[in-house]
């Protein structure tokens, strides 16, 4: 059976905004415009690791019928034949009974139905009775069930995040996948314009030579210039094919239509407000959550083995009525009170649980604090680092714009004989430069910002749709 994701994890998602097809002139290969959302959407149903992640929540419901005891209603029926060695005769016997455990409380209860013919004597005896047993020191009432099902309860609720939390750490590398392909088209774009450009200036040299107004040399540097540029434009196809790859693996993508990605700056949180998230991230997410109930199993581990150091004490409840015939007449009935004790006078091994259970529950505790530490440091530097490559944006469009100016000067100063060629080959080259760094900061800061998500348990939602 297909597992449909969005029943089990819904993606945190900014709007579905499907695929925009678009066909070229005839005789040009048809192109298909991909939005990160419909690839994440395509990633999501076609990527087999997402169903594969999801697969193992789909035995979290079974844990508890798998370690809790059993609450089945237990038939036993048996017949023996009893002969005796020194008399030539045999005694047939029946028996049949019927019992219950009641976990959380610890009661059990049985009836029990027996029937012994006795041919020898042309007679029957019959049984019927009804007991009761409940226990009062260890497990007392159902404590060491009812603490095995919090533990167990706490152990699925950690899977289950951890299988969340493995399910988001491949979806956010599927989303750095996209980035990556974009970045590597958009780099293509300003490998191919840089390497048009340097076509463009090739031939401006090459008519001022036949002119006379420029030297050999001029034209054999802007060749070097334009294979440099071209040697660059390979190295880039070779990447964009790459990671074209990558997303084409993720999708499951066998058409013949080429896939171009769209802008996906407007995908995502855009701003943080650190303190106000770093408290939410406390109060609400999973990582600490995780944390909470790792706590807490371990406490309730200490619990459960010093119940196990209780004895075993139980209270006996019965009704017993004896008769002829297999209809139990002429009856003789009876009840019974009583008391139960098994104690173990050395359980070594019950101390030592006891004991290790205390220790691991320290041990816990003093790692967590220090995670907590850890978090809000690594979170903490994460933010710095966003911030960081936002001021770094901003001031790579301030170099691209004040190199655009500087390559307009430097065109017309060596229009007039001002400056030398290598002026000029350096203001183009510097544009190409800022353009790169750029894109580079603006790729950098959308990972970034997909790792805040997926650190503070953002990207995926474990209950309900959320559309932002």
């Amino acid at each position: 059976m297909k597992i449909r994701p969005f029943n089990i994890i819904i993606i945190v998602v900014f709007g579905f905004l499907g695929l925009n097809a678009s066909a070229e002139n005839q005789g040009v290969k048809a192109r298909k415009n991909l939005s990160i959302d419909e690839f994440i959407k395509t990633a999501i149903k076609n990527d087999e690791a997402f169903e594969e992640i999801l697969t193992a929540q789909l035995a979290l419901k079974y844990k508890k019928d798998l370690v809790l005891p059993a609450r089945d209603l237990i038939l036993s029926v048996k017949g023996q034949n009893e002969f005796y060695f020194d008399q030539d005769r045999s005694d047939p016997r029946i028996a049949v009974s019927l019992s219950k455990l009641f976990p959380y409380t610890g009661s059990e209860v049985s009836a029990e139905y027996s029937a012994t013919p006795y041919p020898s004597a042309g007679g029957v005896s019959s049984l019927i009775g009804i007991y009761f047993s409940q226990p009062i020191a260890k497990n007392a009432f159902g404590k060491a069930t009812e603490l095995q099902d919090k533990i167990t309860g706490a152990e699925t609720d950690i899977v289950g995040y951890q299988i969340t939390e493995a399910y988001e750490d491949y979806l956010a590398s599927i989303i750095v996948v996209y980035y990556n392909w974009y970045s590597a088209f958009e780099n293509l774009k300003i490998g191919n314009s840089s390497y048009e450009q340097s076509m463009k200036l090739l031939e401006n040299i090459k008519k001022r030579r036949k002119s006379s107004v420029a030297l050999a040399i001029d034209v054999n540097k802007v060749k070097i210039q334009v294979l440099g540029k071209k040697e660059n434009l390979i190295a880039l196809e070779k990447e964009y094919d790459a990671t074209f790859n990558l997303i084409k693996q993720a999708i499951r993508y066998e058409e013949n239509e080429v896939l171009e990605p769209i802008n996906p700056f407007e995908f995502g949180k855009t701003e943080i407000a650190f303190e106000k998230e770093y408290k939410k991230f406390i109060d609400s997410s999973r990582t600490y959550d995780i944390l909470k109930l790792l706590e807490e199993k371990s406490s309730l581990n200490i619990n459960k083995y010093a119940d196990n150091l209780l004895p075993s004490t139980n209270l006996l409840l019965g009704y017993k009525v004896n008769g002829a015939d297999f209809g139990v007449k002429s009856s003789d009935s009876n009840l019974y009170a009583g008391v139960s004790l098994k104690w173990l006078f050395s359980d070594q091994v019950g101390k030592a649980s006891h004991e290790t259970a205390k220790i691991s529950d320290k041990t816990v505790r003093l790692s967590n604090k220090s995670k907590y530490v850890k978090l809000k440091t690594d979170l903490k530097n994460l933010f710095l680092r966003i911030e960081r490559e936002k001021k770094l944006i901003k001031t790579s469009d301030e170099k691209i714009e004040l190199s655009k100016l500087i390559l307009t000067d430097e065109t017309v100063n060596y229009s007039y004989g001002k400056v030398s060629l290598n002026d000029l080959i350096d203001a183009v080259n510097r544009i190409d430069d800022n353009s790169f760094n750029k894109l580079s900061h603006l790729i950098r800061y959308k990972i970034l910002m997909i790792e805040w998500l997926r650190m503070t348990d953002q990207l995926v939602a474990a209950k309900g749709l959320i559309v932002r």
